[in-house]
């Protein structure tokens, strides 16, 4: 497995349903974050290491209602203390 972050903009007034969808609806989601700045959410997708991380956002991520505009960051080592 890989973690994969995805920043999700969101249009006016639609910041919650959306992480309710992104939760209810995406089995690969591990965690969904409110922030602030330039985007409303900050998800963290757990792939598979053969899954395509562009068809899973298009695919998966970018259709769901109310996604204005995403920004993907791919992760290559976790560092714990």
């Amino acid at each position: 497995m890989r973690p994969v972050f995805v920043f999700i903009k969101c249009e006016l007034g639609k910041t919650y349903e959306v992480a309710d969808q992104l939760v209810d609806t995406i089995e690969e989601v591990s965690e969904v974050y409110s922030v602030s700045g330039q985007y409303e959410l900050l998800a963290k997708f757990n792939l598979e290491d053969d899954q395509d991380i562009g068809h899973f956002v298009c695919e998966k991520v970018q259709k769901l209602p109310h996604i204005k505009d995403t920004f993907t960051l791919i992760s290559f080592k976790v560092f714990t203390g």
